[in-house]
């Protein structure tokens, strides 16, 4: 697994993929990958011009890649439900559910249109309602579910009593808060998948410090050039391309002996880049009690429910 690459991955001819955030970035890389194995891909995302670009993009490398583009802002519970019943209108069961996209340690503090801050409600809460919509496509299949987290959820913390970071909003704590969720959600998820016999498998993953739009979208927003230098020097000592940080994404979708509930990412120094495979989880992403109390918060933030 040291030297494991977009080469060895299995033929997915025959699979249906959903992808969120798929229009740049990890989420175009990573779909990219699975069409060019044959898998045939979902590109969820908020853009539809960048849904045409990126589908060009992918056949351009692939002309016979079978892909579309869904117009699904994963802010708004909305959106996440309309796609979900879109999907299960077709009701073709789904073989790998990635649900990568994200927003990142925003200056200020913002809210969905459902009223949640930002960060939370859409790299986590939408993507804990599109699993819990799409169940009933996904145990069919038996497939392979995705959460990216991130090294962020090292200091991360939940916090149960105000998730919404209605008072003290600091926008790294909250990031870090919603990747560790991301962690806990995977995890929690496999253990509910084999309490009531849903067939998942249930896995998270990280890409290090790889060099996408989500700084500059997200921390870089205004900020000056001296910042923008240092960011800059920043990516080319210690991190790496999109391609290279999906590659611990598409391990943990496709590997065949992968770790149900397990955790992949790059194996290099401060996990920051290198080859992918097993990563550290922090002791907080495991205490059962505090998933348990996420997963019943989340069900009634979202008013959906599992199962």
């Amino acid at each position: 697994m040291a030297n494991w690459t977009t080469n060895d991955i299995p033929d997915q001819t025959g699979k249906l993929a959903v992808v969120t955030g798929a229009t740049g970035g990890l989420g175009l890389e990573t779909a990219l990958a699975l069409a060019g194995k044959g898998a045939e891909v979902v590109l969820v995302g908020r853009n539809p011009a960048k849904g045409a670009t990126a589908l060009s993009a992918i056949r351009s490398a692939f002309p016979d890649a079978r892909l579309r583009f869904e117009q699904v802002d994963l802010a708004r519970l909305s959106d996440v439900a309309a796609f979900a019943d879109r999907m299960l209108a077709e009701g073709r069961p789904i073989d790998i559910l990635i649900n990568n996209a994200g927003v990142m340690a925003l200056a200020k503090r913002q809210t969905t249109p459902d009223g949640h801050e930002m960060q939370f409600g859409t790299n986590y809460l939408s993507h804990f309602a599109l699993t819990a919509r799409l169940l009933p496509l996904l145990t069919p299949a038996q497939a392979r579910v995705v959460q990216l987290a991130s090294i962020a959820h090292k200091a991360g913390r939940i916090r149960l009593e105000d998730l919404n970071h209605q008072q003290g909003y600091r926008a790294w704590p909250v990031y870090q808060q919603s990747k560790l969720a991301m962690l806990i959600f995977a995890i929690e998820l496999q253990r509910r998948s084999d309490a009531n016999g849903w067939g998942l498998t249930s896995v998270a993953a990280h890409p290090g410090y790889a060099h996408t739009d989500l700084i500059v979208n997200g921390p870089g927003q205004g900020a000056g050039a001296l910042y923008r230098g240092v960011i800059s020097v920043f990516e080319r000592l210690f991190g790496h391309s999109p391609a290279d940080g999906a590659l611990p994404t598409l391990m943990a979708a496709t590997l065949p002996d992968v770790t149900p509930g397990g955790y992949y990412g790059p194996q290099g120094w401060q996990d920051l880049k290198g080859p992918p495979g097993p990563a550290q989880v922090r002791p907080q992403a495991l205490d059962a009690d505090v998933a348990a109390r996420l997963w019943t918060a989340s069900e009634r933030l979202t008013g959906v429910a599992f199962g």
